[in-house]
C-alpha cells in the first residue's frame, strides 16, 4: 500500500514525521487488517514556481528536505513535482496521472493501493476519485480545526519573528531536515523579504488584472525601437536588464559585435515572463550563452552585486513602480541601481514621462461621432469589445471614472462648451494620462491602475542628481510622432484658454531616455 502525501512542503514539521513513523511502524486500520505502507509518495504541488510569497523555496529545495526528512523512515519514498494549474477542480486527477507518467509507469497510484494524507480542503477532491483520507493534522474537517500548527503556518511565523531561532518551543515544532536546510541556504532572510514586500502578489505579479498574452505581444512589437533608442549608451562588460519581460532587449543586445565579450542578466519579477524567458533561452533564442535570468524584486533590494555593473537598462518600469509600488519604493529603486553600478557605469531607463507644464489647465476637444455613446456602456464591468464600442468622448468619460479609482484619485475636470463645441477641461497631466491609455482596450483593467505623469523630465534629473547620478547629456525626451498622428490627430486637440480665447497646444511629450551615469 502507498502513501500519498500531497503539499507544496516547504517546511515539514515533527508532527508529520512522527506521523508517518507511527503510520509505518504500527500501520492502520481495524484490528486484525493492518495495513502498513511499503512507500511513501511526495506530491511537491507548485513545483514550477518559486521566489513568490505563497511558493518561496523552489523544487529543487523542496526535493532535497523531503529526501533528508524521509531518508530514516526505513521504507522507500518518492519525490515528484507537480505543477501548478490554477484552481482546477481536476488537480487531484492531473496529480495521480502526473506522477505515473513522471514515473514511467512504476507508480501506478489508485485507491485500491493508496491512501492519501491530506489534512486540508484538497483532500475532498481525492476522496471523490474514491481515495480513502489520513487526516494527519486535520482534528475535525465540520471546522477546519487542527492538533497542531499547519506547516504553513509556521511559515508565516518565521517571516514575522526575526529571532524564531532562539525560541525552542517553536523550532521543536520543525523537523531537523527543515531546519538545517533553511539555516544552510539562509531561507529565513529570503522568507521574510518575500513577506514584507507589499508590492507583488503572492503569486509574484504586480498585478493580476494583466493579460500577459497581449503585453508579450506589445513588448514584442516594439521591442526593435526601445532597442534603437538605448543602443548608443551600452557599455560592454556586466549588463542587465531590470523588468526584462521576455528577453527581447537582451536579445538584440547579445547580437552586437561590439557587445560579444559580454555577459547579460535579466530580471522579471512576473513568474509568467520569467518563465518565458527560460523557455526562450532553452529554444536558443539568445545568441550568447552568457545569458542569465532570475526572478528577483528590485525595490525590497540589490539584484545584481554591489558595485558590479557596467550597463543597467530598463524600460516602462519606473512607472509600474510608482503606480504599484508607491513613492518611496520608486525612490529605494533609484537608490539600488546607484549601489550596482560601478564608477562609471550607467542605467539608461527608457520610461513614459510626463508633460512639460504638466499642472497646466486645458480644453480638450474629442471626437463624438466615432462610436458610440450609449450610457449603458460606460457602467460594469470594462470589456475590451464594449470599450472598443465607445466614441472618444465616451471612452474619456469611462476614463475619468475608471482611472486610480482604486488608489483614491477622483480625475478632476469639468465640461463646458465654447462656441457650440464640447471641451473638457483639466490638467494637462490628466490629459495626458488619458490619451496615452486610450487605446488600451485589451489591458484596460491593468492600465487603470498605472500612472505615467507623476514627473516631468527635468524633476527625473532633479530626482538621480539626488541620488548621485550625473544626468548623461544624450539625454531626451521627446513625443512619440507616430501616436500623435494615428492616434491623436484624427480625434482629438488640445487648446488653452489665452485673454479669452482658444490657443491650440502641441500634443504632450511621450517618451524619455534619461541616461544616468556614476562617477
Amino acid at each position: 500500500m502507498y502513501l500519498l502525501f500531497p503539499g507544496r512542503h516547504h517546511l515539514v514539521t515533527q508532527f508529520q514525521y512522527d506521523y508517518l513513523q507511527q503510520l509505518i511502524r504500527e500501520g492502520y486500520g481495524q484490528e486484525g487488517e493492518r495495513i502498513y505502507p511499503a512507500a511513501v509518495v511526495f506530491a511537491v504541488t507548485s513545483a514550477n514556481h518559486s521566489n513568490t510569497r505563497r511558493n518561496p523555496l523552489p523544487f529543487y529545495l523542496r526535493a532535497m528536505m523531503l529526501a533528508r526528512f524521509s531518508a530514516s523512515l526505513g521504507i522507500p519514498c518518492y519525490v515528484y513535482g507537480i505543477d501548478d494549474l490554477g484552481h482546477t477542480p481536476d488537480f487531484a486527477d492531473y496529480t495521480i496521472k502526473r506522477i505515473m507518467n513522471e514515473s514511467d509507469g512504476l507508480l501506478d497510484l489508485h485507491p485500491g493501493n493508496t491512501q492519501v494524507i491530506c489534512s486540508t480542503p484538497v483532500l475532498q477532491m481525492y476522496r471523490d476519485l474514491g481515495y480513502s483520507i489520513l487526516p494527519a493534522e486535520l482534528r475535525d474537517e465540520s471546522n477546519w480545526s487542527y492538533h497542531t500548527a499547519m506547516p504553513w503556518q509556521l511559515v508565516e511565523q518565521i517571516a514575522g519573528n526575526g529571532d524564531w531561532e532562539s525560541d525552542t518551543a517553536f523550532t521543536s515544532l520543525i523537523h531537523s531536515s527543515a531546519r538545517q536546510l533553511w539555516q544552510q541556504y539562509q531561507l529565513p532572510k529570503k522568507i521574510s523579504m518575500l513577506f514584507s514586500d507589499k508590492m507583488i502578489g503572492s503569486d509574484g505579479d504586480l498585478t493580476s488584472t494583466r493579460d500577459y498574452n497581449v503585453y508579450v505581444r506589445q513588448m514584442d512589437e516594439i521591442a526593435g525601437l526601445k532597442f534603437d533608442d538605448t543602443a548608443p549608451f551600452i557599455q560592454p562588460g556586466r549588463i542587465g536588464d531590470i523588468g526584462c519581460a521576455v528577453g527581447s532587449w537582451i536579445r538584440m543586445a547579445c547580437a552586437q559585435p561590439a557587445l560579444r565579450e559580454s555577459d547579460f542578466y535579466g530580471i522579471e519579477v512576473s513568474r509568467f515572463l520569467f518563465e518565458l524567458c527560460q523557455q526562450r533561452k532553452l529554444n536558443g533564442d539568445f545568441v550568447n550563452p552568457f545569458v542569465f535570468f532570475s526572478q528577483k524584486n528590485a525595490v525590497t533590494g540589490l539584484v545584481f552585486p554591489w558595485l558590479s555593473m557596467n550597463t543597467i537598462h530598463t524600460s516602462s518600469l519606473t512607472h509600474e513602480i510608482e503606480s504599484y509600488g508607491g513613492r518611496a519604493d520608486l525612490l529605494q529603486f533609484i537608490r539600488n541601481r546607484f549601489e550596482e553600478l560601478v564608477h562609471g557605469g550607467c542605467w539608461i531607463n527608457r520610461d513614459v514621462v510626463a508633460p512639460f507644464d504638466k499642472e497646466k489647465e486645458v480644453y480638450l476637444w474629442l471626437r463624438e461621432d466615432d462610436g458610440e455613446n450609449d450610457e449603458t456602456l460606460l457602467s460594469g464591468y470594462a470589456l475590451p469589445e464594449k470599450l472598443r464600442r465607445l466614441s472618444t468622448r465616451a471612452r474619456f468619460y469611462r476614463f475619468a471614472r475608471d482611472f486610480r479609482k482604486t488608489e483614491g484619485y477622483a480625475l478632476p475636470y469639468r465640461d463646458e462648451i465654447i462656441e457650440g463645441k464640447l471641451y473638457h477641461v483639466l490638467r494637462l497631466a490628466d490629459a495626458a494620462e488619458f490619451l496615452s491609455r486610450k487605446d488600451y482596450a485589451d489591458n484596460w483593467e491593468s492600465e487603470m491602475h498605472e500612472t505615467f505623469c507623476f514627473w516631468d523630465f527635468e524633476e527625473w534629473k532633479q530626482e538621480l542628481q539626488k541620488a548621485g547620478f550625473r544626468i548623461h547629456p544624450g539625454s531626451y525626451a521627446f513625443r512619440n510622432e507616430w501616436i500623435a498622428e494615428n492616434r491623436w490627430k484624427n480625434c482629438s486637440a488640445i487648446s488653452a484658454l489665452v485673454n479669452g480665447q482658444l490657443v491650440p497646444v502641441d500634443y504632450p511629450i511621450t517618451t524619455m531616455i534619461l541616461v544616468a551615469v556614476k562617477d
